[in-house]
């Protein structure tokens, strides 16, 4: 007869406190319990499976429903967090209501779900690794108490130029194709609307076209006229100092020198013969009014005059002060060669010298204008009705012209930004898309995710459940064994005193015996 030899591998944890307590731990035991509940772990485990992925797609497919798009901003001083006109840049103008009103608009949609929309578009900035990268180290040094990292941190402050931006369509009630089209047409309409914000020359049109030369006397209209000339040839040069590609515009056929020299011969050649002819023929609305007039502008001009004097000697007694880097050059056979070397910050004194010189010298000009003009109207009485008609003509006529100049102006400008200085200042990398099956996919990504955990936890539960089973099977067969040893150690007794008594009985009775004789 063969015998079965089991071989099982069991762990027993004794408490050496108290002999009684033990822990028996058999591995057989817990593959069998493993065997046991394996057909309800494979039940829970399918029903699972197919629950999961279900209630997912019942419950969070409205999460799913996302556009993304990424756009670039490339113009100078973005990477420092500016805008074009050199303020902060914010970002939320992406979503600004007038541009999702005009994409709105523009589908012909009601603009009921406007707010709602808006609040469904989120913006991240997206930061190069590299920079992330330095910023995390500095931060690291600084936290490890180097207090000098502070200051190199603000070196690597990092202001992103591309941004992606998510539109979660789900509240909007839009299908996913309208989706797109209103989210594409928010991101359009943001370029005119960026074009428009920061152009620059809308705001100068405004404040030009602010005053009415009608409401001064005909002398004050003429300073009027001239301020806003020279504002307009200041911003004209401004920007043609700034084109290094000789722009025209197609639509105007300017170039800005032209701008410049045609609002220069309008100042000196149309507002000069103004001028002369009221001067000389002292037309005017109020004579002593005009005087008083004439007396505060020469006062004014002497005080400035008076500061911009003082700015030139300081200039000129730090140019005078100034050290230029020398440089020795020593070549053999050859005396020494000295040569001065020019820096940013000398030439900048040379800019100051002559910026306040030509200051000095247009207040002298004012100033005499103005003296020439009083000494007329004050040697002359008042011009005839036919010239004052003559004026008022010719002022019209001159004020049609620089509103002409003006529309110019700002067309050149208009276009220049748009498609020169500001033509890849905003670009639309990727634009928005979507797809059911781009859906589903994010879907299912998430369906297998919780899949996965509750997959993972119902295993761990199912091991723990045929580990704690055989766990308490073991231990109370282990008990009952001991019993049961304890049992039979009490019948030996039993049985070894029963012998002892059998043995003492014959003892006994002859001792009785004897005891009977005597």
């Amino acid at each position: 007869m063969e015998k079965n030899n089991e071989r099982n591998l069991n762990i027993t944890l004794r408490n050496e406190e108290a002999d009684k307590d033990e822990i028996i731990i058999s591995f057989s035991s817990i593959l069998k319990q493993l065997k046991r509940f394996l057909a309800f772990w494979l039940v829970i485990a399918i029903v699972v499976g197919i629950l999961i992925p279900v209630g997912t797609a019942v419950f969070t497919a409205d999460q799913h429903k996302n556009l993304t798009a990424l756009v670039s901003f490339n113009y100078s001083g973005i990477e420092k967090g500016l805008a074009p006109d050199g303020t902060q840049f914010d970002i939320n103008s992406l979503k600004n209501p007038k541009v999702i009103q005009a994409a709105l608009e523009a589908q012909g949609l009601p603009l009921d779900s406007l707010e709602a929309i808006r609040q469904s578009i989120s913006i991240e900035g997206v930061i190069p690794s590299n920079a992330i990268d330095r910023i995390t180290m500095y931060k690291s040094i600084y936290e490890q108490g180097n207090l000098n990292a502070g200051e190199r941190m603000l070196d690597v402050s990092y202001f992103p130029t591309q941004y992606q931006l998510t539109f979660n369509y789900s509240a909007s009630g839009m299908s996913g194709k309208m989706a797109v089209t209103v989210f594409q047409g928010i991101l359009d309409s943001y370029k005119e609307y960026f074009f428009k914000e920061y152009g620059f020359n809308q705001a100068l049109g405004s404040a030009v076209r602010a005053l009415k030369y009608t409401d001064y006397d005909y002398a004050e209209a003429v300073d009027v006229f001239s301020d806003t000339i020279s504002k307009m040839q200041s911003y004209v040069n401004t920007l043609n100092r700034e084109d290094t590609a000789r722009f025209r515009s197609t639509e105007t056929g300017f170039t800005f020198a032209d701008l410049s020299n045609s609002l220069s011969t309008l100042k000196n050649v149309d507002l000069d013969k103004i001028s002369s002819y009221i001067t000389v023929n002292n037309v005017t609305k109020d004579k002593s009014a005009l005087i008083d007039y004439y007396n505060f502008r020469i006062e004014t001009l002497m005080r400035e005059r008076t500061v911009a004097s003082d700015n030139l000697n300081a200039v000129n007694s730090a140019i005078e002060a100034y050290e230029q880097s020398v440089t020795i050059i020593y070549g053999e056979g050859q005396d020494p060669k000295e040569y001065t070397q020019s820096s940013a910050e000398y030439d900048n004194l040379f800019k100051k010298k002559i910026e306040a010189q030509n200051t000095v010298s247009s207040k002298t000009q004012g100033i005499n204008m103005y003296q020439q003009r009083v000494n007329a109207l004050k040697g002359k009485s008042s011009a005839s009705q036919e010239k004052v008609e003559k004026v008022e003509k010719e002022l019209a006529e001159l004020n049609n012209k620089i509103n002409e100049m003006l529309d110019l102006t700002n067309a050149t400008a208009n276009e220049y930004y748009e498609t020169a200085y500001l033509s890849n200042a905003y670009t639309i990398l990727v634009p928005p898309s979507s797809s059911e099956l781009n859906t589903t996919k994010n879907v299912l990504k998430s369906a297998m995710e919780t899949w996965l955990v509750a997959e993972a936890l119902i295993l761990v539960l199912y091991i723990l459940v045929a580990f704690g089973t055989a766990l308490i099977i073991d231990n109370r067969k282990a008990r009952a064994a001991k019993r049961r040893t304890a049992m039979g150690e009490d019948e030996d007794e039993d049985e070894e005193e029963a012998s002892e008594a059998e043995e003492e009985k014959p003892a006994a009775k002859k001792s009785l015996d004897k005891k009977k004789k005597k």
